[in-house]
């Protein structure tokens, strides 16, 4: 098996891993947070923010690695906060107004940065 790995100066990457491996087709997204490299700015206090922040970041690395978020097939949610579920997908679904993908959702005890949320995504090339 042939793999690619995918790294975005506009992301942040805080240890040994790569912000997309390509293989077999697939294009594997490591667990985005809501940061803005750019402008130097972390959300941490409004899960909505967060949530469209972190699927930008998704968005643009996926462009960069030739796909986009219509070809993603399956998305995990971690939350800070259960009691942000409602929010996180108000927004999450604006992201896939068709047929979304497979997604797991669940509560985590801490996010890096106090994020929170993070996600990570699965798509096609």
């Amino acid at each position: 098996m042939s793999k690619k790995a995918y790294n975005f100066d506009f992301l942040i990457k805080g240890g040994p891993y790569s912000h997309i491996i390509e293989a077999n087709g697939f294009l594997f997204v490591s667990g985005m947070t809501p940061i803005d490299i750019e402008k130097g700015i972390m959300i941490t206090d409004d899960v909505k923010k967060g949530t469209e922040l972190a699927f930008s970041n998704i968005k643009r690395a996926l462009e960069q690695a030739g796909s986009s978020l219509d070809r993603v097939v399956k998305a995990t949610v971690y939350l800070r906060d259960m009691a942000d579920f409602t929010p996180m997908n108000e927004v999450y679904q604006t992201f896939f107004p068709g047929d979304p993908p497979a997604r797991t959702c669940i509560a985590v005890k801490e996010i890096p940065g106090g994020a929170p949320v993070e996600i990570e995504v699965i798509a096609t090339r």
